[in-house]
């Protein structure tokens, strides 16, 4: 089951990169990794193909993530309580995904999702300046409100998790996109490794596999963030608009055409 080509590997490896590089700046690898890994492992099961998936993903987030801390200042005080409960609660998102079809979520996100892109396309200015707009303590509330609402849907559904993230930090905490994305990466880190434990614990994860895509992810997650940080919100914003645009394409596949 867990026999995989050294050839096959490469590719995975390939693959981890490329999510890593677009995770880094706007969210949304998963979608490249995982139908990668669902390609060149067809035999794994699911629930050990995501742990392995896992692996790779929360490196490559962590990285982006200091790197991002050296260069793009990230309110901490109010971020951390919103990492604190989207760790708890994408946990709990996990554990409903057997109890509630997470199918149903499909068209409801669908149509999230193409708002979110038309606002954003609309709104030429929107992300561009960073200007808090919330006091600090409406911040934390808001922050903790958004890692609940996260982090129950990255543990339960996912897709587009990233992305959501940033386009609520712009929209609702008044962020540039280049905050945005960093503060972003932080909440990501905590779901991830709320799943990775899950993962761990149930032994639900291939190392060897896992381990050397969670190398690639790193390398482009480093590429991507000091690429974001080079060219500022702008690029960001464009990055995002494509990104979020592809999603969008995938769910109507999966949702209205498979």
């Amino acid at each position: 089951m867990d026999a995989v080509l050294t050839t096959d590997l490469v590719f995975l490896c390939f693959f981890a990169f490329l999510a890593g590089f677009i995770d880094s700046i706007v969210g949304g690898g998963g979608l490249i990794q995982t139908p990668a890994m669902l390609v060149f492992l067809p035999h794994v099961p699911i629930p050990t193909l995501f742990g392995t998936g896992k692996v790779s993903g929360i490196a490559g987030t962590t990285s982006a993530l200091l790197q991002y801390g050296r260069s793009v200042k990230i309110n901490w005080r109010s971020i951390l309580p919103a990492a604190v409960a989207a760790f708890i609660f994408s946990f709990i998102g996990a554990r409903a995904v057997s109890h509630i079809p997470s199918e149903a979520l499909r068209p409801v996100v669908l149509v999230l999702l193409v708002s979110v892109a038309i606002y954003t396309f609309i709104k030429k200015d929107l992300g561009s300046l960073h200007a808090p707009r919330l006091t600090p303590a409406k911040e934390k509330l808001y922050a903790v409100l958004l890692g609940v609402g996260i982090g129950f849907y990255d543990g339960f559904f996912g897709p587009g998790t990233g992305s959501f993230l940033i386009f609520a930090f712009v929209g609702i905490f008044g962020f540039s996109f280049l905050a945005a994305s960093a503060s972003a990466k932080l909440v990501n880190v905590a779901t991830n490794l709320s799943a990775l434990a899950y993962f761990a614990y149930t032994g639900q994860i291939l190392y060897h596999i896992g381990i050397p895509m969670a190398v690639c992810n790193i390398l482009g997650s480093q590429v991507g963030a000091r690429l974001a940080i080079a060219k500022g919100s702008g690029f960001v914003r464009i990055f995002f608009l494509i990104i979020v645009s592809a999603i969008i394409f995938k769910f109507a596949y999966d949702s209205f055409l498979k």
